[in-house]
């Protein structure tokens, strides 16, 4: 803003006496005709020149360095309107080149500015707290910078008219980052999230969400797996998208693997073995896609110099699944009966390693096997006559008309009332089983947690036709669809 030297009154005015000259040099006060301003400092050939305070009627300031009658140089300016105070350098009256700009609302700016405005390189801290270091132009950020939210989050790289745009990596607070393309304020073109989880996605992002992201855990192989009782299997899944493609894009989700008995509810006398689980210990049935509900049931490991019952898969030693990750996923499937607490996470054998983390969209279960049915769990045989015994034992298995493993009793034989003795089970027994995958990604990964994935799993006696029960299908089927994602 200039500082008139003089002024003339305007045509609408009345006449008046010519006002006084201000000051040739030295120093002097003059209110100028238009008595909204008022000058006191130093004056050279009738300018102001030097140091001096220009003062506004509404109560607005300017103070420091004049050049021939132009507010020029260091100095401070105070805006009554809006209480903001700027202090540095002016051209011409306006803020330009460095200064610092404080904000009544809150926040300040320090940097570089031309005409006014923020311009080239500078600090802003508005009035939430949130800082900027970078660059600017036409007051906006504008260009390379680096910003800290007020949540905490950070970012680095390009800025368009106050958006990041361009190349950029966001610090999340809770851990998670992201680096790649920006457009609009948000996540566009290629970039790799890394979630906080362990979790990765990289590939293309269309207004903040991934193009090719996972909506389900889909198991592969036949409809039905057929198992011979006592043997192991491998599990793989998949995580899919909606259009059924492999999520190939996603690494490090957590997938837990868990086992169901069908559940069965049978008036007396019925020709069905089955369990009988104790009220205590019974939970709540789980619904499956097959038409029934399922019991929890646990998973067996072996152990080197003998076997013992465990509710989860022995680790294959996978380097990207940490101690850590484990007590915050592994709370699982226990025996009835059975605490699972924190004190019990890092003990053998009741530390469940049940989990893997997804590469590339698949994972893989090995070795898996059902354990003997857990304590509280009891085998019960109800029989009408010895012919029914005889064509249930040529079926075997757990659903209706089946019996024990090859014909036997349960465990410690089979008294008249049904109930089976105490002696533990070496194996899970012929009948249906489920195998369940779910996802225990903590904390979820993308924001939602995938549907868990459920498999129809039967197991056979000794010695019976372990070829898959699905009707088009050949006997190489199981083996070809349950190969291991590649």
């Amino acid at each position: 803003m200039a500082a008139a030297g003089g002024g003339s009154p305007s045509c609408s005015q009345p006449l008046q006496d010519p006002p006084r000259r201000p000051p040739r040099d030295g120093r002097g006060v003059y209110v100028y005709p238009n008595p909204f301003f008022r000058y006191d400092g130093e004056w050279r050939g009738g300018r102001t020149h030097g140091q001096g305070k220009l003062l506004f009627k509404d109560g607005s300031y300017y103070e420091g360095e004049f050049v021939d009658g132009e507010i020029t140089g260091e100095g401070c300016r105070f805006w009554a309107s809006s209480g903001d105070t700027y202090s540095g350098q002016f051209v011409l009256g306006e803020p330009q080149g460095y200064g610092l700009m404080k904000y009544k609302a809150g926040g300040h700016y320090e940097g570089e500015l031309s005409h006014g405005l923020r311009e080239g390189h500078g600090h802003l801290v508005d009035q939430d707290g949130q800082a900027y270091w970078g660059s600017f132009h036409n007051n906006k950020r504008h260009g390379q910078g680096h910003m800290v939210f007020r949540n905490g989050d950070k970012y680095e790289g390009n800025w368009v008219r106050d958006q990041r745009q361009g190349h950029g990596v966001l610090f999340r607070a809770d851990g998670s980052t992201y680096e790649g393309q920006w457009h609009g304020d948000v996540f566009s073109g290629l970039g790799q999230l890394t979630h906080c989880s362990g979790a990765v996605y990289h590939g293309m992002w269309i207004s903040g969400h991934p193009v090719a992201q996972a909506k389900k855990i889909v198991i592969l192989g036949p409809e039905v797996m057929d198992v011979a009782q006592g043997s192991s299997f491998t599990v793989s899944a998949q995580l899919q998208q909606d259009n059924g493609e492999v999520a190939e894009g996603e690494d490090g989700r957590v997938l837990k693997i868990s086992a169901g008995v069908r559940y069965v509810q049978l008036p007396a006398y019925s020709e069905v073995s089955f369990f009988n689980v104790d009220k205590d210990d019974q939970g709540t049935p789980i619904q499956t896609p097959f038409g029934f509900d399922c019991m929890a049931y646990p998973l067996w490991s072996p152990k080197s110099g003998g076997q013992e019952p465990r509710a989860a898969l022995e680790s294959t030693g996978d380097p990207r699944l940490p101690t850590g990750d484990l007590k915050l996923c592994l709370s699982a499937l226990h025996f009835p009966g059975e605490t699972s607490s924190p004190a019990s996470w890092g003990r053998e054998p009741h530390c469940p390693e049940d989990c893997r983390r997804v590469e590339q969209g698949c994972a893989q279960f090995s070795d898996v096997r059902l354990g003997p049915p857990p304590p509280g769990y009891s085998p019960v045989l109800f029989l009408d006559n010895l012919r029914e015994e005889t064509d249930s034992r040529s079926r075997g298995g757990l659903g209706p008309g089946r019996m024990t493993p090859n014909g036997q009793d349960p465990p410690g034989g089979s008294r008249p009332d049904g109930a089976a003795s105490a002696e533990p089970a070496a194996a899970a027994f012929p009948g249906e089983y489920v195998i369940m995958i779910c996802d225990v990604t903590n904390p979820p990964f993308l924001g939602h947690t995938l549907p868990t994935a459920f498999k129809h799993l039967r197991v056979l006696g000794k010695g019976m036709d372990q070829r898959p029960h699905v009707a088009g299908e050949g006997p190489d089927t199981q083996a070809r669809t349950a190969a291991p994602c590649t």
